[in-house]
């Protein structure tokens, strides 16, 4: 074959379990790249089984696949069926959103196109067949590709090395199909007696030749064509619905009847379709000697975002790619694995956040329709603000009016009033800890550093957590307000800050480190215990936070009540020094937040046991900071939402607990997670945290602070027009750049109320040039 590859000996005989897309795509890429290459598949089912009705792939993965297999392109292009709209149906109501870029096909056609090249280029199917022992397998070849999907038998049989972790989740789907063409990609939200239903259609044939895609239909649909069609709810909804009940056709009726409108009237229909419930898969490792997971035996993502087809043939392109650049079968695999994981990675944590988002839409029902639709569409948070400016300026631009953006304003630059201060715009100096102070005296580190941030143009700055005590420091260079001096060397902080800065708020943040504290300042060996200079510890529990870290003391009755007496008088020296806000520190493990877990609080007192008894201490502090508060200013509380440990604090736990200091009074609820425990395990990823922000404030009606990798302008403005927050908290953004929020406001063009630059850096408010911009433009060349 011209253009043949030549590859090791050691990937000459290749056995692939699994004739789904992405076994035999794997399969015909590999005889492609060397015809001499043995490449066998086997495939339990017939040559025309197939589960499901439509898939879709993106023009990356056509790009891939085009330049990998022009035949294979070629033949996928004559049966694609592209649109770029998306409609969203609720409430009686349908938002449409344009510029979007689909393309989708049958499955069984893309089975029939994948079958038939690897017919042509010499890979032996054997369809009926189950596949041989996976150990025999691999004995009797150089590679095995074990495609064999989410309930991968390869998987199991290595499961001690692939080490699988398997999530199921809440929701109740089932794959049917309709023979007509729907002119979008269509979600329906259905809101019966039993509770919220979603529809998720896409069509996925070509319509016949005498429709006109331009053209929208007065009915909700075209009369050609064939679509997928997903049903979808909740476990309990499902339930409550009879769905449990109902054998296949029953079902299939009753969703017909369900979505009546969006099908006009029309049936659908199922081929061996059953209700069932998403599982994630993710694995730690992904080879095994010679064998190799490839598509949903290695991983899953679920298919809110479409991506289980489109990521088993991005597989199959980077194993064939790696088996051809790497000297041996080991190594390849080794490759193969290091380019897929974060691609993957990525993927699920975008689909997960999909997922959680549909499993809790009963949230969000209540928003008006358009921001409904922009939060359904920014759900996974890989469409953002920006990016459907660029798809859909029109749309986009009409949810910026419902929620009262100015003409030219950013959502993150509308102001947001807390109590009886309000902030110029939505973004929050998060509170660091920069363990530079002096027996906890602020001095001219903080001034600079604090001051520098108000100048950056934030509409609030925290403090780093003040301590309330000499006891409650983390460290020895923790910052206090538990003495005069203290509360006068933050009284010059604050005056700076507006003096200098008008218009932008300055808040405290009061703790007590709790299990936490007596330890090394922060770049000298973080969480480590002093070598000397120690203090004692106190906490709800006798608990030390690591192995090595020191056992605190079991606080008693007596010192719960001095402890509320500092966290009372820290906050009358904050109230004099003239702080705009104050937030109380009931988050990361220190001593307000070791009493709200489960892993931290095992007193079996008042303050221990259950939910309400944990709350009891960290309530009576707010009460009593509260008291002492000026009325007219706002308090927040920070919360870690989750503990990301079994056992610890749950999603339900931390709406409760929101609720309650709600309740008490709080003004806004700052939700961070984890730090609890030290053998956490949490799913760090852009923007990780913000789903507990979002429910908290959905279900509890409080204004919430997001926090928690949340880098870009763009990522601001998405939760903040989507509702999924009404503020935003940036830390590391703003150490690498102070004026991280004006320079956010140069680069979307926005000169308003909502970002003031200093009048000494007025002149530096457009960004500086980098070079030429008057250069010729480019011409032709004219050949001698």
């Amino acid at each position: 074959m011209a253009g043949a590859v030549t590859v090791p000996d050691s990937a000459q005989r290749v056995a692939v379990v699994g004739g789904g897309p992405g076994g035999l795509y794997a399969a015909a890429l590999l005889k492609r790249l060397d015809p001499a290459r043995s490449v066998t598949v086997w495939e339990r089912n017939a040559p025309d089984d197939t589960f499901g009705f439509g898939v879709v792939l993106s023009d990356e993965t056509l790009g891939g696949i085009e330049h990998a297999d022009p035949v294979v392109y070629a033949a996928l292009q004559r049966h694609f069926v592209h649109w770029d709209d998306i409609d969203i149906v609720h409430a009686g109501t349908r938002q449409t959103s344009g510029g979007h870029g689909f393309a989708a096909l049958g499955r069984k056609r893309l089975l029939q196109i994948l079958h038939d090249r690897c017919r042509e280029l010499g890979v032996d199917l054997r369809f009926r067949s189950e596949a041989p022992d996976v150990d025999r397998l691999a004995a009797g070849h150089d590679l095995v590709v074990a495609a064999d999907g989410v309930h991968s038998t390869t998987r199991d049989t290595y499961s001690h090395v692939f080490c699988p972790h398997v999530a199921t989740h809440r929701c109740r789907y089932i794959w049917l199909a309709a023979d007509f063409a729907f002119d979008a990609f269509r979600f329906e939200i259905a809101e019966t007696e039993h509770g919220v239903m979603q529809l998720h259609g896409y069509p996925y044939s070509r319509p016949s030749p005498d429709h006109h895609p331009s053209t929208r239909p007065s009915g909700p649909q075209n009369q050609s064509g064939a679509s997928t069609v997903i049903v979808e709810m909740r476990e309990e909804v499902w339930r409550a619905a009879g769905f449990d009940e109902l054998d296949e056709q029953e079902s299939v009726a009753r969703c017909a009847k369900i979505f009546a409108d969006a099908l006009g009237g029309r049936p659908l229909r199922s081929n061996k379709s059953a209700w069932t419930t998403f599982r994630t898969v993710v694995n730690e490792h992904w080879s095994h000697g010679n064998v190799v997971l490839l598509g949903d035996a290695a991983h899953t993502a679920h298919f809110s975002i479409g991506s289980g087809t489109k990521l088993a043939v991005e597989d199959a392109l980077a194993l064939a790619a790696c088996l051809t650049e790497q000297p041996d079968v080991a190594s390849a695999l080794a490759a193969y694995e290091a380019e897929r994981k974060p691609v993957v990675a990525s993927t699920q944590r975008a689909a997960r956040a999909s997922l959680e988002w549909f499993e809790n839409i009963g949230l969000y029902l209540d928003q008006p329709p358009r921001q409904f639709a922009f939060n359904l569409l920014t759900r996974s948070r890989r469409v953002t603000h920006d990016n459907l400016r660029l798809r859909d300026a029109s749309f986009t631009e009409a949810v910026e009016r419902d929620f009262g953006c100015p003409p030219g304003t950013p959502p993150m630059f509308t102001p947001f009033r807390l109590r009886g201060l309000t902030l110029r715009n939505r973004v929050v100096v998060s509170p660091m800890d920069m363990y530079s102070a002096t027996d906890g005296v602020p001095g001219d580190f903080h001034l600079v550093h604090l001051g520098a941030r108000a100048l950056g143009g934030a509409g609030l700055v925290m403090t780093e957590m003040v301590c309330v005590s000499p006891e409650g420091r983390i460290t020895p260079g923790c910052a206090g307000l538990y003495t005069g001096q203290q509360a006068e060397a933050w009284k010059r902080v604050v005056r700076f800050v507006h003096t200098q800065a008008p218009g932008t708020a300055i808040g405290v943040q009061l703790g007590h480190s709790g299990r936490k504290g007596s330890t090394r300042l922060m770049w000298e060996g973080m969480d480590e215990p002093l070598e000397e200079g120690n203090w004692p510890l106190v906490a709800a529990s006798p608990i030390p936070y690591r192995p090595d870290s020191q056992t605190p003391r079991e606080l008693t009755r007596s010192q719960l009540t001095d402890i509320r007496e500092q966290f009372t008088s820290a906050a009358w020296r904050a109230a004099r020094a003239g702080f705009d806000l104050l937030e109380l520190h009931c988050a990361h493990g220190y001593l307000l937040s070791g009493f709200l877990s489960p892993l931290t609080n095992h007193r079996t007192d008042a303050y221990g046991g259950s939910l309400e008894r944990r709350l009891r201490f960290p309530l009576e502090v707010f009460d009593a900071v509260r008291a002492v508060w000026p009325a007219e200013r706002p308090m927040t509380v920070r919360i870690s939402a989750t503990d990301w440990a079994e056992g610890g604090t749950s999603a339900e736990d931390a709406v409760d607990i929101a609720r309650a200091f709600a309740e008490h009074g709080a003004d806004a609820i700052d939700v961070s997670t984890g730090q609890v425990v030290a053998d956490e395990r949490p799913e760090f990823g852009r923007s990780y945290q913000t789903p507990y922000a979002d429910r908290i404030r959905h279900a509890t009606g409080r204004p919430v602070i997001a926090v928690g990798a949340i880098s870009s302008w763009d990522d601001v403005n998405s939760l903040i027009l989507a509702g999924r927050t009404d503020l935003c908290a940036l830390a590391r953004p703003h150490l690498y750049d102070p004026h991280w929020t004006l320079h956010a406001a140069a680069e979307q063009g926005y000169d308003g109320p909502g970002a003031v630059w200093p009048a000494p850096y007025r002149a530096g408010s457009r960004r500086p040039q980098t070079g030429r911009t008057d250069a010729p433009k480019p011409r032709l060349t004219l050949g001698g």
